[in-house]
């Protein structure tokens, strides 16, 4: 038997890596105790997408309501697989800024300790597995806005010819910047998933995400900028924007084009990996282009509301480089851009989300 484990399986990524790695044959244990509605309240919950997941999926899916902060619990269910783990897909996480500051002690024990917790597990009862993290290009913290930027008509852009024109690359110091509390508790679990790479030999891979998106997200206020982007005009919110004029950029990359990378460090994994993903040049927007886009797709105008001071540490302008990816992964390849991305977040919302009459929203 070989098993695949996925932490925050009801989540956006988690979710999607489930379908897929079912999909190749593995048996899937998934690990979600819908944190996410704790942390935004009940239109952020999981519970439909692990509902969905059961129902599909049946026996060859296994969930399990487990806290990732729980040592014994995680301890006793890994001990029960053992070494029929073949991968581990950690995606569990505190994943706001805003709401780590509200509780630091809970952030860095869901997204470094738990993470910590995820790793031990993997040494202890199943050294060989594949360890594949979702990390956040956050550890960068706000470095990225010490780039020579250009403000065009609708959005912020590099200037010409610099190095990273192409997008930031690994090589971008993570020192002497501001993270917020979120994105330190990610450096904190981001380097521990390369210490145990490095000192235990085991492989493990940090994914540095940019803008993970598609439609399986409980997008809200606070996370989920594409899915919410679409839940707000078609439910008719007013959506605020933090800043930069509305001119922030974001590069976008969809679930499924993150799942299949994950396969492939899978097939071929190496140790102490680290690699920015997502969507690059190829897909990418900024607010006032993404609210653009949401208004053709509906025909509804966007309600927006412009707040002055941004969010504390936030990026101005972030485009990834996948290069490193992609120079050990030539075959991996991305399909999805903005547009075909919120296009299908629609389709795929459109019974939830448009109002049934007048105000009243179909829940």
């Amino acid at each position: 038997m070989s098993v695949a484990f996925v932490t925050g399986s009801g989540g956006l990524i988690g979710s999607e890596a489930v379908r897929h790695f079912a999909g190749l044959g593995l048996d899937v244990v998934g690990i979600d105790n819908d944190m996410r509605q704790e942390f935004f309240g009940e239109e952020a919950s999981t519970a439909w997408n692990v509902r969905r997941l059961t129902d599909e999926l049946g026996a060859a899916y296994s969930h399990h309501s487990i806290d990732i902060r729980d040592r014994g619990a995680l301890g006793a269910l890994f001990e029960r697989y053992g070494r029929d783990v073949a991968v581990v897909i950690h995606t569990a996480a505190q994943p706001s800024h805003d709401w780590a500051v509200r509780d630091p002690f809970t952030d860095f024990d869901v997204n470094a300790a738990g993470t910590l917790n995820v790793l031990q597990n993997v040494r202890e009862h199943c050294i060989e597995a594949p360890v594949i993290h979702c990390s956040t290009n956050k550890v960068y913290g706000d470095r990225p806005n010490s780039l020579p930027l250009v403000e065009l008509e609708t959005r912020w852009e590099i200037e010409p010819g610099h190095p990273y024109e192409q997008g930031i690359r690994e090589d971008m110091s993570i020192d002497a910047c501001l993270h917020s509390i979120f994105g330190a508790s990610k450096v904190a679990a981001d380097v521990m998933v390369q210490e145990y790479g490095r000192y235990f030999d085991m492989r493990t891979a940090c994914f540095r995400g940019g803008t993970l998106t598609g439609p399986a997200h409980s997008a809200t206020e606070l996370h989920g900028f594409l899915g919410y982007v679409m839940r707000a005009n078609m439910e008719r919110r007013t959506y605020k924007i933090f800043g930069y004029q509305g001119k922030q950029v974001r590069d976008a990359i969809h679930s499924s084009d993150v799942v299949s990378a994950f396969e492939a460090f899978f097939r071929n994994p190496r140790s102490a990996a680290v690699y920015n993903l997502g969507g690059g040049r190829h897909s990418n927007t900024s607010n006032r282009e993404a609210f653009a886009l949401a208004e053709r797709i509906t025909g509804q105008e966007m309600i927006t509301e412009y707040v002055e001071a941004n969010r504390i540490g936030d990026h101005k302008w972030w485009i990834g480089s996948n290069e490193a990816f992609q120079a050990d992964y030539p075959d991996w390849k991305q399909v999805y851009d903005v547009p075909m991305i919120m296009r299908e977040i629609y389709e795929a919302n459109v019974d939830k989300w448009i109002p049934t009459n007048g105000d009243e929203v179909q829940r």
